[in-house]
């Protein structure tokens, strides 16, 4: 490796690695945490000749942001830029990789180590392996927002609520760039082809709650046939359209239950349903409980009712 080339030492930059033994004690003390934790977590100002090589792999992901300049990674042999307003996952896995800024132009970067034990569960999910490249992202404050907030909750020491808190954040901030195509201050010229497809649907679903759209439908809206539309949703949100339109249609079904007092029928019609004891059926599927006891349970909570 060539003598000038660093891991870290960057003017300006912000680092902070956890000790081990400080997030094994804090998961012991709450297991939430041993789902998704940050082990570390920086930010590195035009790193001039950053590098960093992991022969034997990581056991963390490592997601890094590249907010201005360039940088590359290399997994196994193959090789991969990332420019500015991208990002990266780097999974975790025992393949060789290495990774840097560019010479001329070397990148500013935030980044993030994380584990878990539904790290393998997360990658799965959100496709991420070792041939996804980087992908680009509108800019949005609340990622650097979320990562301000979970970097001074660990500098201001190690505590278990500091940790907790950061921890916590932690998925708001990966769901800011696995999510990013369906962020609807995004322009189409800023998403894929497949973003805009699937935030076009979106909307048009939220245009029509009050409807029985059919995928069919929502599908011949895009001029694309239905399995592709489906095909392309569930790998987009994990849900099939239909699932996430009902999910939509109980979202608004639960503020106009716990808000007002519409009767259950004018509740069910606001949301597209004509039979009202099919619209009870379908909002027990998925809110556990009746519409009459979700109420009920809404008003209790707010002393309306003994």
């Amino acid at each position: 490796m060539i003598a000038h080339k660093r891991r870290d030492g960057f003017l300006g930059q912000r680092m902070i690695m956890l000790p081990p033994h400080l997030l094994k004690s804090a998961i012991k003390q709450n297991p939430l945490l041993s789902q998704l934790y940050i082990s570390q977590i920086g930010y590195f100002p035009k790193a001039s000749f950053h590098y960093r090589e992991r022969r034997n792999g990581c056991s963390d992901n490592i997601l890094i942001y590249c907010q201005q300049g360039k940088g590359w990674y290399v997994l196994g042999k193959d090789y991969y830029e990332v420019k500015a307003n991208e990002y990266v996952i780097l999974p975790a896995g025992s393949r060789y990789m290495r990774y840097g800024a560019d010479e001329q132009d070397p990148w500013t970067i935030l980044w993030v180590h994380f584990s878990g034990s539904l790290l393998k569960e997360l990658n799965q999910l959100f496709a991420i392996t070792s041939s996804s490249g980087a992908k680009p992202i509108p800019f949005n404050e609340k990622i650097i927002e979320t990562w301000e907030t979970m970097y001074r909750s660990l500098e201001m020491g190690y505590t278990i609520p500091n940790i907790c808190n950061a921890n916590f954040l932690l998925y708001p901030f990966v769901a800011s760039f696995v999510f990013s195509g369906l962020n609807f201050s995004g322009t189409p010229d800023t998403l894929s082809a497949k973003d805009v497809l699937i935030a076009e649907t979106i909307r048009d679903m939220k245009l029509n709650l009050n409807r029985a759209l059919t995928v069919s439908e929502m599908a011949a809206r895009q001029s694309i046939s239905a399995s592709y539309l489906t095909q392309m949703f569930k790998s987009a949100t994990g849900r099939s359209p239909m699932d996430y339109f009902i999910q939509l249609k109980m979202q608004v079904a639960c503020k106009l239950l716990h808000n007002s007092n519409m009767k259950i029928k004018n509740v069910a019609l606001e949301v597209g349903y004509q039979d009202p004891y099919y619209f009870s059926r379908i909002f027990k599927k998925y809110m556990t409980m009746s519409p009459e006891l979700y109420r009920e349970a809404g008003w209790k909570e707010m002393g309306l009712k003994e």
